[in-house]
């Protein structure tokens, strides 16, 4: 190095190593305070769950509420197992057709199937929201 360079430099020990035990310092000073205050001022859990009564206004988060509202049509047991299965047959769909496509009318047919059901899921989507 030059003797401009090391005039410019800072060096890595004490300097440094010494700002960072202050931060670890004042983010445990922090986190001790944390816990003091919830030990003298503790914020309640609030009643039990009980699950035997759901509350009517619960609902999943928005990527889940297709799934959801299919529930309220199918039987349980269809509907829980349904979506795996369909994940489980996108997954090995590319193994299982391997041949290319000789007309243009299977893409045609592939593309109207994918469109119907990205329809119905955003169509359930904004019901399972509103209901």
């Amino acid at each position: 190095m030059s003797e401009k360079q090391e005039e410019n430099s800072v060096p890595f020990y004490p300097d440094h190593v010494t700002v960072e035990a202050k931060v670890a310092l004042g983010f445990g000073i922090l986190v001790v305070l944390i816990g003091v205050l919830g030990l003298f001022f503790p914020v309640g859990l609030g009643t039990p769950a009980d699950p035997m009564d759901t509350p009517i206004h619960v609902k999943p988060e928005w990527y889940f509420l297709f799934l959801y509202q299919l529930l309220r049509f199918i039987p349980k047991t269809i509907g829980a197992t349904a979506p795996v299965i369909a994940i489980l047959l996108l997954a090995v769909w590319p193994f299982l057709d391997s041949k290319p496509d000789s007309t243009k009318i299977t893409s045609r047919i592939r593309l109207c199937f994918s469109a119907a059901v990205i329809l119905i899921i955003i169509a359930l989507t904004i019901w399972g929201e509103v209901s």
